[in-house]
Parts: structure tokens; C-alpha cells; sequence
């Protein structure tokens, strides 16, 4: 293997202490018990060497082909495909501000921007205390509640500059952080343990609560045949809030209502051509 960047060649990647590779090995034959073709087990297996060293390493990435018979330039293609798994080392909390468009021109390029000179990094890179991780991140499926920061994939909704400001600062200092919604924090390779498919131990994780927002549920509610909230239109310019009702809850008027050809269409009015005065 050659380092591209030096045009050296690459020494191969060392193996995990014994005891290490041992507890990973036990590990991993639990993880790939779960699945019909080993080669499936992959995505887990890269989560549970995250968790040991809290990024993917050589020495992970070549024990997982190892464990599945693959070739370090398969487990590499995978790896460095997925944003999720980490290539350098990273801080205790990945946070995370969505910047897809709602969340954006809610105020989740602000809120990125502040923290960068608040934090003193730009965007994957990790504070000189190693605690955070600071990234820029796709779309969470939580625009109800735009903008939103995360940490370790935990929700923080709602967020502005300061209160993410006061977040990290909170993390930075060891201070207790209650995510909005689901289960409660926890370091960055604890969460890649997680994800990694071992169950979350902790007293009252799993029964933590969470899940979608109203805006997401309208559809739900109306397939059910439930009455539809409404809806709080603010109009530009100053002007007053209305309420506006969810679609299929209000009456349609005469020009919401289709209407024949002849009607609606005045090249085919006239009925066919010769039929008029006869």
C-alpha cells in the first residue's frame, strides 16, 4: 500500500493489543450471527471499532476484514463513504447543525457560522480540549422543529445562536445536558456502541420519550379520520396571523370545484364544429 499524500509507501496497519481484539472478536461474532451473509454485517461491525477508539482506524478497518474475508480496500470504499464513521479522532460530542434549507432559513446557517468563532473551529474539526466535534449536517427528518442542533445524534430542537452557544459551552464544562426529545446523552463511542446494535443499558434510555411533531402527524391524523389541527399563518409585511385549516377539512368553493370541458375550456365551448345554427 502507498500514502498518496507522501508517495511512500504504507506500513500495514497494526493489529489490537490481544485482550482488545479478543473482546472484539466475541463482539463481532455476536454482531454477525444476525445476519444470513456476513458481508452485511459491516456497517455494525465499523460502528463497534468506532466505539473502541472513537474514529475508524487502520487497525479497525483491518480487523473487520478480517473478521468478514473482505480486503482492507472493500471495509476502506464503505467507510469513508458514510459521513457517520469518523476517520481522525473526534471529540466526545459530534454536534451537529442541520443546514439543509428549512432548517437554514430558520437560522441554522447562523447558528453554524456562531459557533465556528465561538468555538474556535470550522466545520469537522474537534476543540483543543478534545470535547467537541463541531459539523455541519444533512437533513434529520425533524423540520418541525427547524432549526436543530445535534449531539451524538440526540435531538436539541428549536435551537438560536445563543442557546447552541450555551450548549456547547455546557458540554465543554461537564455541565448535565438534556437532549429535547429521546434518550439521554451520552459520549460519542457510547453511542457508536449503540449504533453498533448493543443494547443502551442505561436506566430509563429505552423508555425515553420523543418521535415526530405535530406538523408531521397532519397526514396521520387525517388517514385516521381525525379533525386536523389548524395551522398558524404568519403573512409578511406585519399583518395579522390568520388560521388557516388543513387541507380536506374546509368546503371547497365553485372554483375550487371541477368543472366539465365546456366550462373550464373555451377553445371546446362551442361544441363541435357545423353543430351551432342547425
Amino acid at each position: 500500500m502507498t500514502d498518496v499524500s507522501l508517495g511512500m509507501p504504507q506500513l500495514p496497519a497494526p493489529d489490537y493489543p490481544a485482550d482488545v481484539r479478543a473482546r472484539l472478536e466475541a463482539d463481532a461474532k455476536e454482531v454477525i450471527a444476525r445476519y444470513p451473509d456476513s458481508r452485511s454485517a459491516l456497517l455494525p461491525l465499523l460502528h463497534l471499532v468506532q466505539s473502541e477508539e472513537g474514529h475508524v482506524t487502520r487497525t479497525g478497518m483491518r480487523f473487520c476484514a478480517d473478521v468478514l474475508g473482505l480486503t482492507t480496500a472493500e471495509v476502506t470504499a464503505v467507510a469513508t463513504f458514510y459521513t457517520m464513521y469518523r476517520r481522525k479522532p473526534s471529540g466526545d460530542y459530534q454536534v451537529g447543525v442541520c443546514t439543509n434549507t428549512l432548517c437554514a432559513v430558520m437560522g441554522g446557517d447562523a447558528i453554524f457560522e456562531e459557533l465556528k468563532e465561538h468555538l474556535g473551529v470550522g466545520n469537522n474539526e474537534t476543540t483543543e480540549d478534545g470535547k467537541v466535534t463541531l459539523e455541519h449536517i444533512e437533513c434529520n427528518a425533524a423540520c418541525d422543529f427547524a432549526p436543530v442542533v445535534m449531539v451524538n445524534w440526540e435531538f436539541f430542537d428549536n435551537q438560536t445562536p445563543d442557546s447552541a452557544k450555551r450548549l456547547v459551552d455546557d458540554l465543554r464544562a461537564g455541565r448535565q445536558v438534556t437532549p429535547t426529545r429521546g434518550a439521554p446523552l451520552c459520549t460519542y463511542k457510547e453511542t457508536a456502541r449503540i449504533l453498533a446494535g448493543f443494547p443502551d443499558e442505561r436506566p430509563g434510555a429505552v423508555e425515553a420519550g420523543g418521535g415526530a411533531g405535530p406538523a408531521s402527524l397532519i397526514g396521520l391524523r387525517l388517514a385516521r379520520g381525525e379533525a386536523a389541527p389548524a395551522t398558524r399563518v404568519v403573512h409578511p409585511r406585519g399583518e395579522a396571523p390568520q388560521e388557516r385549516p388543513q387541507p380536506g377539512s374546509e368546503h371547497l368553493s365553485s372554483h375550487d370545484a371541477p368543472q366539465q370541458t365546456s366550462a373550464s375550456d373555451p377553445e371546446h365551448s362551442a361544441g363541435p364544429v357545423g353543430e351551432e345554427g342547425e
